[in-house]
């Protein structure tokens, strides 16, 4: 039987189980990333392990997130992870080189290899042909260590793309009109498979888009094939010889086919608060708008910036309109910059933002009270942009520009006649700011500030666990609303007693009070419950608080396996209308709880508030059960 393109990648790395759907698999892991915000807890970890060089193909340390040094906390933290790159081995992007997943795909990533990232919107270079999977900070560490990565054998859809994109139609129209027939989490365990006839009409750039805000799906990953358009793009950039081809054989099986007709489609827009609230521009257009974002990891690249600079040229940018401008890395800013096409947009009236995350993660351009943004990003989770009654929507920069210059939400297909952009024959190559590691790392000194604190500890899992209900939450609740984000609680990222503070502040200002008063306890929640942002803050400080296990309908697939690295027991509800038998401060128990994990006897909670029993299930792997039992991933490697 042939394979497709997720098989083949997977078969290459595969280091123990069988590729057999629903089965635990390891794989190896050729290359690791880390962002600031999450990159210091994952090289405290891996230190703690005592190894003395990292054992990746290659490593990559960048600076994105905490860029605003309002304080010491920033500036400390990325001298901290100047100094780890240096001496582990490690390659260290240096603040103001651009967005990890931007510079990664341009400089780094690698057709039919391996990368594991410590944020969620890895699977970006899924557009080069790589299987690139955002986890958590400590799996990260353990990849970096040399060790593999473990998942559930994931099914794989395969997405058939027929005929062309229409003029002012785009790739963020292509993941959007995904969004809205799979949702936010009808992804959870599986990979999505680009394909078809209409692929070879989609540079690298676009097919990233694509793969970037695949995220969203919930899935693991996405990936396209590896062709011509990727060796083109990799002689652009310099890096030809790493190209390889890599594409399904005629007879591969998928698990779902989804065809979408890229003639087909219109101009999409997410509404507000979710990716998946999908309806065509045309349909909302002529909604006042007071804000206009293009940039984040999605859509910051030459074509975007190109797109938006040709639309703003010699025009300005509507009066009540704030626009800001993100370049997606260093290399884009000076491109062009060269050729104009800045001055074209500052002409307009555009706003230019460091190059950086920015306001995608509520790191300034923060909306107006109650205001309307329209954004070129990824999420529009309520409250991330840093405005908690602010409306977000997220287009492509088309439908971005045209909305800034009219006032109103527009559709691009009024604006005139299509642009096309001409690239050049190579990119501007300059890979100062991204420093190699020390040729003599024993005399490296690792800086520490004041900010970075020791590692909490978890202990061995108790027998039984009890304690009460400590929150009750609804469906979809995403690590923003668990672990905010922005410029407040970003730069303690690194020091988890002072970012404890702020669990679910968004959601419930008495939780931290009433974790620490009962000695902590347990989290109800629906569906979805942890999708968003791959942060593993928003496990371990909940841990830290006392948390003991989280009983939901079900998990998004990052945050689970983060919980269960940090120790908490993720359990679900066999039927999920039991979901309602539980309030705030019932007191709840597990009993017997390891001897029922390790022998598969049958889970129930017991609620002794209301004299009720009701049965709980899991997917828990004896591995994942193993690590849970010891209190967590680092116990049990040091264990092992």
């Amino acid at each position: 039987m042939g394979k497709n393109v997720v098989q083949k990648i997977l078969n290459s790395h595969l280091v123990s189980g069988k590729l057999k759907n629903g089965e635990e698999i390891a794989i190896s892991i050729d290359q690791t990333l880390t962002q600031d915000a999450t990159g210091t807890m994952a090289y405290l970890q891996f230190e703690a392990m005592g190894i003395p060089k990292v054992k990746t193909k290659l490593s990559v340390s960048y600076v994105d997130h905490n860029m605003l040094q309002t304080g010491f906390e920033n500036f400390d933290d990325h001298l901290f992870l100047q100094s780890i790159a240096q001496k582990y081995g490690i390659y260290f992007s240096k603040p103001g080189n651009g967005i990890c997943h931007q510079i990664h795909l341009e400089r780094f990533g690698v057709p039919g290899e391996t990368l594991l990232g410590s944020d969620s919107h890895t699977p970006t270079c899924g557009g080069l042909g790589m299987l690139a999977i955002g986890a958590g900070g400590l799996d990260v560490a353990i990849a970096m260590a040399g060790g593999p990565f473990y998942i559930t054998t994931p099914k794989v859809v395969f997405v058939k793309l027929i005929g062309t994109l229409q003029p002012w139609v785009t790739a963020k129209d292509v993941i959007l009109e995904v969004l809205r027939r799979v949702t936010v989490k009808g992804g959870v365990g599986k990979i999505f498979e680009y394909g078809g006839e209409g692929v070879k009409t989609l540079t690298v750039t676009e097919r990233a888009t694509i793969t970037n805000m695949g995220a969203e799906l919930g899935a693991l990953t996405s990936v396209f094939p590896s062709d011509m358009q990727t060796k083109k793009y990799l002689k652009m950039q310099g890096r030809e010889n790493v190209w390889k081809p890599l594409k399904a054989d005629s007879s591969a099986r998928y698990d779902e086919i989804i065809e979408i007709d890229l003639s087909a489609l219109e101009p999409l827009i997410a509404r507000p608060h979710s990716p998946d609230n999908v309806c065509k521009v045309s349909e909302i257009k002529g909604i006042k708008v007071q804000q206009v974002c293009i940039g984040s990891c999605t859509n910051s690249s030459y074509h975007d910036l190109m797109i938006a600079a040709a639309m703003l040229k010699g025009r300005k940018v509507h009066p009540d309109v704030s626009l800001t401008v993100s370049p997606g890395s260093r290399q884009v800013l000076e491109m062009v910059t060269k050729n104009g096409a800045l001055a074209d947009m500052i002409a307009a009236g555009a706003r230019i933002v460091e190059v950086a995350c920015g306001p995608c993660i509520g790191m300034g351009q923060a909306p107006p009270s109650g205001g309307i943004s329209v954004r070129s990003f990824n999420r529009n989770f309520e409250g991330r942009s840093g405005t908690a009654n602010a409306q977000v929507y997220l287009a492509s920069p088309e439908t971005c520009i045209a909305t800034a210059i009219h006032g109103v939400v527009s559709d691009p297909k009024d604006f005139g006649a299509p642009i096309v952009i001409k690239y050049p024959k190579s990119f501007i190559i300059d890979d100062s700011m991204i420093l190699h590691p020390s040729e003599k790392p024993e005399e490296v000194t690792v800086i520490r500030g004041p900010n970075i604190k020791p590692l909490p500890k978890k202990e061995p899992m108790l027998d039984t666990l009890r304690g009460e209900v400590l929150l009750k939450v609804g469906d979809n609740i995403t690590t923003d609303h668990i672990m905010p984000a922005g410029a407040k609680v970003l730069p303690l990222r690194s020091n988890i007693p002072a970012i404890a503070e702020f669990v679910f502040e968004k959601v419930d200002k008495e939780f931290v009070k009433r974790a620490k008063e009962k000695g902590g306890g347990f989290l109800i929640g629906g569906v979805n419950y942890g999708q968003g942002s791959s942060r593993e803050h928003a496990a371990l400080a909940p841990m830290y608080l006392g948390v003991k296990a989280v009983i939901a309908k079900s998990f998004a697939r990052i945050h689970r396996a983060n919980l269960i690295n940090f120790g908490v027991l993720p359990l679900t509800f066999e039927d999920e209308n039991d979901y309602d038998f539980f309030e705030l401060g019932d007191t709840i128990e597990l009993p017997d709880i390891k001897n029922k994990l390790r022998s598969k006897a049958g889970i129930t909670v017991q609620n002794v508030t209301r004299n009720k029993e009701i049965k709980l299930v899991h997917t828990l792997s004896p591995r994942e059960i193993d690590v849970l039992c010891v209190g967590g991933l680092l116990n049990y490697q040091a264990s092992s």
